[in-house]
């Protein structure tokens, strides 16, 4: 890319960002906040009851091992911040997760053990242990431990007390969104746990953040404001946390109890109707298993809490507008479409945006068939922005341009904006939308798709109104062959006996690859379908 392109691609990043971010950038960069050292305040008593959390799966397999991001290394052999590891791996060594995943009571030894490893290795305020996010979970972490039953040594709790007044000079204004979410959290976790007028203060001051937050972070509809199911569910878990805190020290989160129940209903319905009938998540924008509890933990968890089950989702269709999600859905659940018809996130933060406008993913008899590609690494490698491009998700592309111009590891310059969402419910379900994303492309095309779900029937459709070499990318679950049905564009799915037809376009048949979690790279089959013509259509059908 060119000096004059790079300006205008940074200018097109640049100018949807709010001035806290940007001077905030600065700040952060230049504020040299002072170490805290002063004796630990005392801990305050619980007056209520602990609920049991959402668990995660052990990230610990021995007192010396982790396994996160589906790598395993031992401590010893790497340390806690060798550069040869990935960033986010490196987040993930100081989250302290295990502390309260599944069967954690029986590692409590290696716990403790860690903990003052943790404190002893990890001089204050250097490293990637201090960074404010992993102190944020790291700090949460340590309360819900010790609301669990279980007693923090003194160095520990010493190092805990030290951590939130780092924190407390170290929020994340510059970057906003989940980061500051959590710094928020973690500063209630900690102003209720101590005592004292430092705690009050840790506590007002987090409280004043989560109000403000809250409204603006989780939409109407329920949906955490980045629009990816996998940072959705880890937001339903902040909430649902914060309520379980509510419960425990009722006397000081009282202004805050109604705000959390006032939204967590509309977060479960959300979360609910943005996962497949396997139970798991949608691959929509940043999205992978195993980084959050699984949506079965979280709805155990609030069901614990006394919130009620939530209800299952209806067949016919659910449009979740501020989002800007469809769930086309029949045969008792068992089939499921989920349209992208909404904005790639918020204007401001666009960070886990992927390029996937008028995207559909697609579940018959209950198992996937159209699945996007997902997320398996972070960071700016070709691979990072490969997976956030159009082609790497079931929409198409025009002239080979991304429909959002994403960039770098977590940016994005000209990006589409839907129009014209159209949806008819009865025996027929069917969804249509439009995005201006290729409008920078000569003729500036506008490109328009149409579901309709029928019995045993998807069909879809897609209009472009100017010229243009357009390619719709097919990506099926792993395990699926195509193999022709003897007719000229119509191609088999086996072993589900599910029926594809393309019409209007060449058809290329191809393997690629299914990142489903973090580090996770599953083979898979593709289809390209390639054409000039101003309509094509898809048609996928079933018994």
């Amino acid at each position: 890319m060119n000096p004059a392109a790079n300006v205008v691609r940074l200018f097109n990043t640049v100018r949807y960002l709010r001035p806290v971010q940007i001077y905030g950038r600065f700040w952060f960069r230049l504020a040299k906040p002072r170490m805290d050292l002063r004796p630990v305040p005392s801990l305050r008593p619980v007056p209520g009851s602990w609920c049991r959390p959402a668990e995660r799966r052990p990230s610990m397999t021995g007192p010396d091992r982790f396994r996160f991001l589906n790598v395993e290394q031992a401590l010893g052999d790497v340390g806690w911040d060798d550069p040869a590891l990935p960033k986010l791996w490196r987040y993930n060594e100081h989250y302290f997760d295990d502390l309260c995943a599944e069967g954690s009571s029986r590692r409590a030894g290696w716990h403790r053990d860690l903990l003052l490893r943790w404190v002893s290795e990890n001089e204050p305020p250097r490293g990637t242990g201090w960074e404010p996010y992993p102190t944020s979970l790291r700090i949460v972490n340590w309360c819900k431990w010790m609301l669990a039953g279980n007693d923090l040594p003194p160095q520990c709790l010493q190092s805990l007390a030290v951590q939130v007044r780092w924190l407390g000079g170290r929020l994340e204004w510059h970057l906003l969104g989940n980061h500051l979410f959590v710094n928020a959290k973690a500063l209630v976790f900690a102003g209720c746990v101590f005592d004292g007028d430092e705690a009050d203060g840790w506590l007002a001051r987090g409280i004043d953040i989560l109000r403000q937050q809250i409204p603006e972070q989780i939409l109407e509809d329920g949906g955490q404001f980045e629009r990816s199911p996998m940072y959705h569910a880890l937001a339903v878990e902040d909430m649902l946390d914060l309520l379980n805190l509510g419960k425990a020290y009722a006397d000081r989160l009282a202004p805050l109890v109604p705000l959390l129940e006032s939204r967590i209903s509309a977060m479960r319905r959300w979360l609910a109707a943005m996962c497949h009938p396997d139970g798991e998540i949608a691959f929509f924008n940043d999205a992978a298993i195993g980084v959050h509890p699984s949506p079965s933990q979280l709805e155990r968890y609030a069901i614990d809490l006394g919130l009620g089950a939530t209800d299952r989702i209806a067949d016919g269709l659910t449009v979740l507008g501020p989002s800007g999600y469809a769930r086309l859905q029949s045969d008792f659940g068992t089939t499921v479409a989920i349209f992208d018809v909404g904005r790639i996130g918020p204007d401001y933060l666009p960070g886990h945006s992927h390029a996937d406008t008028l995207a559909v993913e697609l579940s018959v008899r209950g198992r996937r068939v159209l699945v996007n590609s997902g997320t398996s690494e972070y960071g700016t490698s070709a691979e990072r922005l490969r997976q956030r491009g159009t082609a790497a998700h079931n929409t198409m592309t025009v002239d080979g341009t991304d429909s959002s111009e994403v960039w770098g590891g977590f940016r994005v310059a000209r990006r589409a904006i839907p129009i014209d969402l159209e949806f008819t419910e009865g025996s027929v379900l069917s969804v249509a939308c439009s995005h201006d994303g290729f409008r920078r492309l000569a003729g500036r095309p506008i490109h328009r798709r149409k579901l309709t779900l029928s019995t045993g029937r998807l069909l879809i459709e897609d209009f472009l109104d100017a010229p243009g070499r357009t390619r719709s990318h097919w990506h099926f679950r792993p395990g699926l062959r195509l193999c022709s049905a003897g007719v000229a564009g119509t191609f088999c799915l086996e072993p589900d006996a599910v029926r594809m037809d393309f019409r209007g376009a060449t058809v290329d048949i191809g393997t690629c690859c299914w990142y489903p979690e973090f580090g996770v790279a599953v083979s898979n089959a593709c289809a390209i379908a390639t054409t000039h013509r101003a309509i094509s259509s898809t048609r996928i059908y079933w018994d």
